[in-house]
């Protein structure tokens, strides 16, 4: 499914080791089907919830269709240097998936982004984020040579915990930065992992 698999993602035990990732680097080491299920994926999480609404996007409820056109936009720009998605497959079937993204610029090429965590809501509870954020984390260090990681969450949604647990810290907030509906602004959460 991938044009590489994440070492150690499958086997044992843990609930964090029941998924294989994949470790896609080129638009072109895409498989067939896989955009379809990345936006049916991404429209569940969205309307079950999630903070995962990205630009030309309707607020919830979203159909798969409202996320294809940005499914391909990030699989179009996948870039061994700059944007690699990753996804957690359990039993054939995907069970979640983020980006890593890379500025090239030198003052900054050392540190990568997390986008889009997602995990459909049927895989829940079950390691698939700590699976992926344990390869993303491997992943940025190994392959791409990152020394730090960054990323934002939605407060209110109870992730910053989920984060502090895997060794992620809060470096700030955008306090009402985010406007979820008319009344309620939310903060954006910075967070960061040294590798």
């Amino acid at each position: 499914m991938a044009d590489r698999q994440t070492p150690g993602a499958r086997g044992g035990d843990r609930p964090d080791r029941l998924f294989q990732i994949a470790h896609l680097t080129s638009p072109d080491g895409v498989p067939p089907g896989l955009a379809r299920e990345l936006a049916d994926c991404w429209a569940a999480v969205a309307n079950a919830g999630g903070a995962v609404i990205a630009p030309g996007m309707p607020m919830p409820p979203v159909a798969a269709s409202d996320a294809a056109p940005e499914v391909e936009r990030l699989l179009g720009g996948l870039h061994p240097a700059r944007c690699r998605l990753l996804a957690a497959v359990r039993d054939g079937t995907l069970a979640g998936w983020l980006v890593l993204r890379r500025d090239p610029h030198p003052l900054v090429a050392h540190c990568a982004v997390v986008n889009h965590v997602q995990t459909h809501p049927r895989f829940r509870r079950l390691g698939t984020g700590t699976a992926l954020m344990a390869a993303a984390a491997a992943v940025a260090r190994g392959a791409m040579g990152v020394e730090r990681l960054h990323l934002s969450v939605r407060s209110g949604c109870g992730l910053e915990g989920f984060y502090r647990r895997l060794g992620w810290e809060e470096v700030g907030r955008w306090p009402g930065a985010l406007r979820v509906a008319p009344g309620d602004d939310r903060d954006d959460v910075l967070m960061s992992l040294t590798l």
